[in-house]
């Protein structure tokens, strides 16, 4: 197939690419960069052996999004574009509703306008919201979010899962992941926040390479194994094989829309992780702990039963595998990708 990757720049995006191309696929990528660097297209084009055409600029500009689909050969599409900080969302509400769902509507209608009709969209797990039993698992109803970005993840849910409903042929995978960690084995593409990282583990990464002075952790007593919270890590690379295993399998699914969690099922805590890292790296790491932060769950993990079979996808590498590949990526690129 000829794939639309969106936000094909960005870090989960861009191994996604790579998966893709391995995979048989063509591809090519629209992304505004608001959230990347344009070097990231360089070193895809190496790694994959081939051009790969980009298109810069934002979903919801409707017009460019249209002559998109007017001008290129499109089979189906991987929705990865849009804003991701779930505290930014906390203090800019509008800048995210507004972005992430107008790009969703703009890129549904072209699709709709120019007969594609297979879509993989990324989704989190944190539409599960508080509520939800652990394991999560994908029967639950009661879908939620106490953040809105998670809430955009909940209503883009909803959106493509009822055009998908009443638009014949359409056949749209929701994928509920839920910590991406780890970069490709090459250590050319990996995870390149902008700023303060949001998320453990590039924290960790940029405290290993001296950007960082020191890693906090939020709580040690939590009801968990050590006191600090768990989560289930997954490598960026078994993720994008779950795209597309996810793209490849569409037509098999029973229904128009389906969700499935991507994860181990495995719970690890934040103490654990580091743990590993500092074998990654060789040496310890200075962290120290302070109160809890607002909103941290003690522990949750998937339950990736759906996943493994219906799609035949399994998460096949293990928290060590995270540490060395990302350990490999930040150490070759301490500052992150270059800006051109």
């Amino acid at each position: 197939m000829r794939v639309l990757v969106s936000g094909g720049a960005g870090y989960i995006g861009s191994h996604t690419v790579l998966a893709l191309v391995a995979a048989g696929h063509d591809v090519l990528v629209v992304d505004d960069f608001s959230n990347s660097k344009p070097t990231v297209q360089g070193r895809l084009e190496g790694l994959a052996g081939r051009p790969i055409p980009f298109h810069a600029f934002d979903l919801t500009d409707v017009d460019k999004t249209e002559r998109l689909f007017a001008h290129e050969q499109i089979d189906a599409v991987v929705h990865f574009a849009g804003f991701k900080a779930v505290g930014e969302s906390v203090d800019r509400p509008l800048a995210y509703y507004r972005n992430n769902l107008d790009s969703t509507f703009a890129l549904a209608e072209a699709m709709t306008r120019h007969g594609v009709r297979k879509l993989v969209f990324s989704s989190s797990a944190t539409v599960y919201g508080e509520k939800a039993p652990v394991p999560y698992r994908e029967d639950y109803e009661h879908l939620s979010s106490s953040s809105p970005y998670g809430q955009t993840k909940v209503m883009i849910e909803r959106v493509l899962s009822d055009v998908a409903r009443i638009s014949e042929g359409w056949k749209v995978a929701l994928l509920r992941y839920f910590n991406p960690v780890g970069a490709h084995e090459s250590g050319e593409i990996g995870e390149d926040p902008q700023g303060v990282p949001n998320n453990l583990m590039p924290f960790i990464a940029q405290v290993a390479v001296g950007r960082r002075e020191r890693l906090t952790v939020f709580g040690d007593d939590y009801p968990t194994a050590d006191g600090t919270c768990e989560r289930d890590y997954l490598h960026v690379t078994d993720l994008a094989a779950g795209h597309v295993a996810a793209l490849e399998h569409l037509d098999d699914m029973a229904e128009p829309a389906r969700a499935f969690n991507l994860g181990t099922g495995t719970g690890t805590s934040v103490l654990q992780l580091l743990k590993a890292f500092e074998r990654a790296v060789g040496r310890e790491l200075p962290y120290e702990v302070g109160p809890r932060r607002a909103g941290d769950l003690p522990a949750f993990w998937a339950d990736p039963t759906r996943a493994n079979t219906e799609l035949g996808w399994h998460a096949t590498r293990t928290i060590d595998d995270m540490c060395v590949d990302t350990w490999r990526w930040q150490s070759r690129n301490p500052d992150g990708f270059p800006d051109a």
